[in-house]
Formats: structure tokens, sequence, C-alpha cells
């Protein structure tokens, strides 16, 4: 397995971190059609985002509506369907908030198949979502089951060679501390000298931390690393004090910042840092068979809820605004190959 943080591991460390009860239950098949949780009301022109989102969303209703010229761009076939098929990798537990089972412990929600719904609304289109495990996701990508996948996908140079990219958050990791705490991450490593940060073995997080870890060492400093079974163990040494933050997957992080919020222990976020390292911003993108003919129109699609405010909505209900992007971008630099 490469050392870069996969979007499996991802996963794993999301669910890890964020299991409720909902969570274990339904959803249990290897992939299908999903109840859906965002409301879509193409006579009113409306997408309600945030639906049975066990706390983690504010559901917010979005104005958007067919735009012609970008649905022109839509290959026929897609197109003359008048549907897009959305897969979602979310199966068998789901990793909120990006895409799980909602507090009625069967429908799916997220902030995942919430945009999806968002980016079909603008070609005019009916969203279909459907439902995988992460890896039978790319089989319904590859087959035709589904035209593109919303799930939290990192753009790739090795994916490059099967799929098309249009970008729309960043893949960040995250710092998290007490609300109470007085410390912020502001990139620099420096400031990370007599801290204890907790931290997933394995993860492609541990091996930044172990970088700055070595690096503070080179200049006399100490960071000091620890580890726990689960994330209930690291919650409970943050909550006591005996350790400074946990540096984890960031949307993980902003989901248990909601949990917590109404706790005697609330968490904020101190700080993020780009999951493919100090050289490149990591991406998360829709992603879609290669020459399909999808990523112009997703990419123009997720440009125009950009400029008229939809998506920083969409961000905003989910706790997701520190990973907006500018722009989409058809097939941005992704991780090299030696980082996939």
């Amino acid at each position: 397995m490469s050392v870069h943080f996969t979007r499996r591991s991802l996963i794993r460390g999301i669910t890890a971190a964020t299991a409720v009860a909902s969570l274990a239950t339904g959803l249990a098949a290897c992939g299908g059609n999903s109840d859906a949780a965002t409301t879509t009301d193409a006579a009113n022109g409306t997408v309600t985002v945030g639906q049975l989102s066990n706390g983690a969303a504010k559901q917010t209703s979005l104005e958007v509506s067919e735009v012609k010229s970008i649905s022109a761009e839509l290959p026929k076939s897609v197109k003359s369907s008048g549907k897009l098929e959305i897969g979602v990798g979310a199966l068998p537990a789901g990793f909120a908030p990006l895409a799980y089972v909602g507090s009625d412990q069967k429908t799916l929600t997220g902030a995942e198949p919430d945009f999806g719904r968002l980016v079909a609304a603008v070609l005019g289109l009916k969203p279909e979502v459907k439902n995988f495990t992460w890896e039978n996701l790319f089989v319904g990508i590859d087959s035709g089951k589904v035209n593109v996948a919303f799930s939290n996908v990192t753009d790739t140079e090795e994916r490059k060679k099967k799929y098309e990219f249009a970008s729309y958050r960043k893949d960040n990791l995250g710092f998290e501390v007490l609300k109470s705490s007085k410390w912020n991450f502001d990139g620099n490593y420096e400031n990370l000298a007599g801290k204890t940060v907790s931290v997933g073995a394995g993860t492609n997080q541990e091996k930044i931390l172990l970088e700055w870890k070595k690096k503070l060492e080179s200049e006399g400093k100490k960071l000091t690393v620890k580890y726990y079974p689960d994330r209930n163990g690291t919650y409970l040494a943050l909550n006591s004090g005996k350790i400074d933050s946990f540096f984890g997957p960031n949307p993980g992080i902003a989901y248990h910042i909601t949990q917590s919020a109404n706790t005697p222990n609330p968490t904020r976020n101190a700080g993020t840092y780009s999951g493919a390292g100090a050289s490149l911003q990591g991406l998360i993108a829709a992603t879609a068979k290669k020459d399909s003919g999808l990523a112009k129109p997703l990419a123009d699609a997720v440009n125009y809820l950009i400029k008229n405010g939809q998506y920083a909505k969409w961000l905003a209900a989910w706790n997701l605004s520190n990973e907006a992007v500018a722009k989409s971008e058809v097939n941005p630099a992704g991780l090299p190959l030696d980082n996939s």
C-alpha cells in the first residue's frame, strides 16, 4: 500500500472517528438505489441539503435550476436519459459527515450525495444515487452503472489512467483541540514544538507528523506522538489533557465538533493541512470514466454553484467551509504516481 492515506483508509479513519448507532444498520447490500435524504423540487427550483444529518448539518434549502448553456455540454447519451446516476461508496457503515445512514436509520445522507444532487440540478437532470462498497464504486463507474462518483475521491495521477476529474473540495487533514485551547496550527511545523499530538497508526497523517517530529528533534525540540486503539480513547485523552490535539481527516473532525458542541468538552478545529503534504494541495473530485465527456460540464456546473453562492452555503451547512476551492478544474494536478 502506498504511504499516502488512500481514500479507502480515509473512509475507515472517518468511520472509526464518527461511528454512531445508526451507521451500523441498513444499507448492507453491495450496491443499489438509495433513499434520498436531499429533496429536489424541480418545479420550484430548490434543493434541500442537510436532512436527517444527526446534528451534523444545518438543513438548508438552496435555489438552483438548470443552466441550459451548461447542460448543452453533456454527452448526448446522458442528456437524453434525463438523469444523472451518482455513485457513492458508503457501504457498509458510511463515513460521516460525507455519506452515511441518516437519523431515520435507513436513508443515505451526507455532504457528498447532497452536492451530487446540486450539480444534477444545474445540469437539468434527475439525480439517482446508488450506494456501493468502496471497491464496487469504481466497478460501477467502469461498467456504466453510474455516470459519476461524488464520494470523497482524491484526484491522483494513477487514477487518471482510467478516470477524468472535476475538482470541488480540498482534501485536508485537521488539528482538533478543546474549544478552550488557545493553540492554533499556522502551517508551520515548528508551532508543534512542546506539544503532544495523537494520530492514527499507519495513516498519511502519521507519516507527516513523524516527519515533523524528526525535524524538530534535529533542532533540539520535542514533539510527543501518542496512539490510541480507537477514537473514544483519543477523545478521552483530549478531554483529560493527556494530549493537546488530535491530527486526523478534516471531515471527520468537522463531524465530531458538531457532536461535541453541547457536551462538557466541546472541541474546535485548530487548523488544516493538505492531505498531499507541503508540495501539493490535495483535491477531492467528481469522478467519471475517462473520455466520457462529463468532466467539463461537471466542472462548469460546480463553478456556477461557486459563482452564485450555493456552493458556499452547502459547505457551511455541513461545517466544511475550510475545504472550499476557488474554482473547479478539469483534471488538475493530482497526487503523483509515487504517492497515489
